[in-house]
């Protein structure tokens, strides 16, 4: 399950996370985003306990947008301990993300 996340909860859902968090930064706009969001999902469903994945629109949550200084979409923010530990930018395939997941397990 991929959460939907916001301005006011990315603390509580990403930052205090137990687990490692992909945060996939997309907007409506955004045709490659559409491309990602199910290669997303399928990797939710394949680490669900042992991965957290969360979505945030851009343009509606300004704030975590400019917190972590996104300036292309779709972007995919990799957190340990709160901290970003891995950054992807653009369209990328499951294969290409499956072993930056299995870095953080």
């Amino acid at each position: 399950m991929v959460i939907d996340v916001t301005d006011r909860n990315f603390e509580e859902e990403v930052i205090k996370s137990d687990l490692p968090v992909l945060v996939d930064l997309w907007a409506p706009w955004c045709r490659p985003c559409f491309i990602v969001a199910p290669v997303v999902d399928r990797l939710a469903e394949k680490y669900n306990g042992r991965f957290k994945f969360c979505r945030l629109n851009v343009g509606e949550n300004p704030q975590t947008a400019t917190r972590y200084q996104v300036m292309s979409i779709p972007m995919l923010l990799f957190f340990k301990g709160g901290k970003v530990a891995d950054t992807v930018i653009g369209a990328v395939p499951e294969q290409s993300l499956q072993p930056r997941i299995e870095e953080f397990l």
